[in-house]
């Protein structure tokens, strides 16, 4: 059971052997990175590859970890206590099963996504360490224990946000995910543009990676924006010739999809200024 790049996913390397190692340790992948690098698609292509189903845990800041083994909904067996309801004998109606559970219970392998885990409060990855750690929890309203059949393969993602706890990293394997460089970036265009024609390709990445080398620049578009961009830009049909900065004019065409805030659109506009004025 190893992975590998997708006809839809093109996995460098080096992530190549990370998550193969995380596989082989059976230990959690703590994967980091730019937000927009790939980081969530990631794990979906890591089921795929693998053939097994995935389950999906999207972390909130108010999200805490009980959720991801079980929550007790006492408020509604309350309720039902004093209809009558029969079904308040039995507590296992009032369990709602977390994400955890759910992977622990499956009859087979699965992939458990953890997305974005530095979204929540700094105790949430303490507070999943032995659960991770032994694939195993307590259930305190019914007194069983719930083990893993197979142990999953758990991927967790960061954007870096925080630190996260040392005694956290070190039950994982970590890989940090670099933005990709020129040849690996266009790859990843043909992959989702396979009819791009070269000329417009070289053009538009040349231009993408000017704006991201740009200094000053607060937000550094991602893939995830240049493959926008470049949609847009095939939507159109604009030509290479009108992807060239010319000095004066340094904001690119639907720069919208490239630029997410006032600070940079400013930045750029500045910039073509300065290069206006007579020296």
């Amino acid at each position: 059971m190893r992975f590998h790049s997708t006809e839809s996913y093109v996995a460098p390397a080096d992530l190549v052997v990370a998550v193969n190692a995380a596989v082989a340790l059976e230990r959690p992948l703590l994967v980091k990175g730019e937000p927009g690098t790939g980081k969530t698609e990631l794990a979906r292509q890591v089921a795929q590859a693998l053939g097994l189903p995935m389950l999906e845990w999207n972390v909130k800041s108010t999200t805490k970890a009980q959720q991801g083994l079980y929550e007790y909904d006492a408020v509604s067996r309350l309720r039902d206590s004093q209809l009558g309801d029969p079904r308040v004998s039995d507590v296992r109606n009032y369990l709602r099963k977390g994400k955890l559970w759910q992977a622990f219970e499956a009859e087979g392998r699965v992939v458990l996504l953890i997305d974005e885990v530095d979204k929540a409060d700094i105790e949430f990855p303490n507070d999943l360490l032995q659960e991770l750690d032994r694939m195993e929890f307590h259930v305190y309203e019914t007194g069983e224990t719930i083990r893993a059949k197979q142990r999953p393969i758990v991927i967790i993602t960061s954007n870096n946000e925080k630190e996260l706890p040392d005694a956290f990293l070190r039950r994982c394997f970590f890989h940090y995910i670099k933005f990709p460089d020129a040849e690996t970036l266009a790859a990843i265009v043909r992959v989702h543009f396979p009819g791009i024609k070269e000329a417009l390709l070289a053009t538009a990445l040349t231009r993408f990676y000017e704006i991201r080398e740009t200094p000053g620049l607060k937000k550094k578009p991602s893939t995830s924006e240049v493959l926008d961009w470049l949609k847009l830009l095939l939507a159109e049909d604009l030509p290479p010739e009108d992807l060239k900065s010319d000095g004066t004019h340094l904001l690119p065409k639907l720069h919208g999809a490239l630029l997410k805030n006032e600070q940079d659109v400013h930045l750029f506009e500045r910039l073509a200024f300065m290069a206006r004025r007579p020296r």
